[in-house]
């Protein structure tokens, strides 16, 4: 990892934090800009925290004149929010894009990583998918995320800012937010195993996903910010495999060692997605990405971090 300076929006946030502190042990200064809105963080040590809004023109400016890179996690991440006020999530994570990719352009910025999202795709056509798959998001979330990552990949071609961008699939860490629509399914089982409570599915189990732990994705901006190969490009994050909902369920029962819990099955929620998971070829092929956490592994450490608290 190259010494430097970065600037990580969205730093104290679930994802934010890791790749924070990533970069802090590899030796580098980091810039955290957050507005402290949406986690119980308040600092990171040996970072320095700007408290403020990827929409302030002036901030954004000023900040990134004097960082070599740029990990851009800071979002709207709410689908039901962006439902009922796409205004501001468009707001948030389209203009707010497009504020630090203009800083960038006139700076002399080495890498802009975007945090895009499997949103993007809506449900799929075609399994595993891969980056070529059609994108039709389902909600202003989704839209407003494959809007940025457009504008991010135009500035490299326009203005020759090395940007790149990730679509992450289902992250998970021990420093997930339960009111995330796309992490949340694993605090709920967890929440509901830890007190001996069945772990409540909506359909018949069979609904399956690409969980990927937080540490393999930050292992893939770590290469995205250094392999020449990230810029321009646009790459999944997931695991390459795909997990049933009963099966992540059981997982869970299991590691609480309450085997006589069954999952309790409800009603199917309309406009959930059935099927999804990554296709990670070019991740692996261009930027050297191979994921290392198991899922059973990646869930212990939630449930062990939860026993500390």
């Amino acid at each position: 990892m190259q010494a430097g300076r970065y600037l990580v929006t969205g730093g104290l946030g679930q994802v934010g934090s890791y790749i924070t502190e990533s970069l802090l042990t590899s030796g580098a200064e980091v810039v955290i800009l957050d507005d402290l809105s949406s986690n119980g963080r308040d600092s990171i040590p040996g970072s320095r925290l700007v408290k403020g809004d990827i929409r302030d023109r002036a901030l954004v400016k000023d900040l990134v004149k004097d960082v070599d890179a740029i990990v851009h996690c800071a979002a709207q991440i709410f689908v039901a929010r962006s439902v009922e006020d796409p205004s501001f999530d468009a707001d948030n994570n389209i203009f707010g894009t497009i504020n630090l990719l203009d800083a960038a352009r006139n700076a002399n910025i080495r890498r802009f990583v975007y945090f895009s999202s499997a949103a993007v795709y809506g449900d799929p056509l075609r399994l595993p998918v891969d980056e070529e798959h059609p994108q039709n998001p389902m909600s202003p979330y989704g839209v407003s995320k494959l809007s940025g990552e457009k504008y991010a990949l135009a500035f490299q071609k326009i203005y020759g800012v090395h940007t790149t961008a990730i679509r992450p699939f289902n992250i998970y860490s021990p420093r997930q937010d339960p009111s995330n629509p796309y992490s949340g399914v694993i605090s709920k089982f967890i929440d509901r195993a830890s007190q001996g409570q069945p772990p409540i599915i909506f359909g018949d189990g069979t609904a399956t996903r690409d969980f990927v732990s937080v540490h393999d994705v930050v292992q893939m901006v770590m290469l995205m910010l250094e392999k020449e190969a990230a810029v321009g490009k646009v790459f999944n994050c997931g695991t390459g495999h795909s997990t049933t909902i009963g099966q992540l369920a059981r997982t869970i029962i299991s590691l609480y060692g309450n085997e006589k819990l069954e999952p309790e099955l409800h009603a199917e929620r309309p406009g959930d997605i059935k099927y999804s998971y990554a296709d990670i070829s070019r991740a692996r092929e261009l930027l050297g990405y191979k994921p290392e956490v198991v899922l059973e592994n990646g869930l212990r450490e939630i449930v062990e971090s939860k026993n500390m608290d």
